[in-house]
């Protein structure tokens, strides 16, 4: 346990069964992800991944969690979120204090016209990506 309060940009923050939270290794990259799952597969769908990211473009690619649902919070700026529904993209307009949710299965990436600060709260079991 950290004497010292973790930034949550640089260490995310795992909610697992039984209420239990675990501070996270500090994100590096893409790759991180699939050692999270590795690291957490026990806890299944109801394992939540607590993240936050700033953004100064576009995301350069498309992710899925087919296993539940992805609560996205902008905290500053303004990002377009946009969703894949049915063949279709619906984009949704968030700025500071707004969310939206991912349902499960619903593939989705954003637009950044300058920065964004965004929190994320996501069933991160599955999650999958592709190239924009």
């Amino acid at each position: 346990m950290s004497k010292d309060p973790l930034n949550l940009s640089q260490n995310f923050l795992h909610l697992g069964l039984g209420a239990k939270s675990e501070a996270q290794p500090p994100f590096s990259g893409i790759d991180w992800y699939e050692s999270y799952t590795a690291r957490h597969e026990k806890d299944g769908a109801e394992g939540r991944l607590v993240a936050l990211h700033r953004f100064t473009g576009d995301w350069p690619g498309w992710e899925v969690h087919p296993h539940g649902s992805e609560v996205v919070i902008c905290i500053a700026g303004e990002i377009e979120l946009v969703q894949e529904v049915d063949g279709a993209e619906r984009k949704i307009t968030l700025a500071k204090g707004d969310y939206a949710i991912n349902q499960a299965g619903v593939w989705h990436t954003a637009n950044v016209a300058d920065e964004a600060e965004v929190l994320f709260i996501t069933a991160g079991l599955g999650t999958l990506h592709r190239p924009r």
